[in-house]
């Protein structure tokens, strides 16, 4: 059966890509979505957790949500900032540990994908995703 919706079309391959990222990415008691997460952390420690979530584009209460996970999983620690209403995020030692183990991973499977797909597809597609 053809779909013809964009949206419908681009939400069930981002579940497969999804589904792909965060199988290699089990092993690690992590998905894609955390790995994601912890690398925005990393490279913008500390970070308050407004601004985390515009950068990643995620309203603040889901943003919330998801840097909490990552605190039970003891892979990132709250803390206040400068305006004391307002939570500041680092990654714990563990947390840069799965993130180093992680990019191994990701890397396989940035790689697989561009071997499945070939390197002119791969450009066009990411191009495509860029222009939405």
């Amino acid at each position: 059966m053809k779909v013809d919706c964009y949206c419908t079309v681009l939400r069930s391959a981002t579940r497969r890509m999804a589904a792909f990222y965060d199988e290699a990415m089990a092993p690690l008691g992590i998905n894609i979505a955390q790995f994601s997460l912890l690398r925005s952390i990393a490279r913008l420690e500390p970070v308050i957790l407004t601004e985390l979530g515009r950068r990643m584009e995620l309203d603040r209460s889901t943003i919330g949500r998801n840097v909490r996970v990552l605190e039970r999983m003891d892979l990132v620690k709250l803390g206040s900032g400068k305006d004391r209403r307002e939570a500041t995020v680092t990654l714990t030692e563990a947390g840069r540990r799965v993130l180093q183990e992680a990019a191994p991973h990701w890397e396989a499977v940035q790689a697989a994908l561009e071997a499945r797909m070939g390197a002119k597809a791969t450009q066009e597609l990411r191009e495509i995703l860029n222009r939405i």
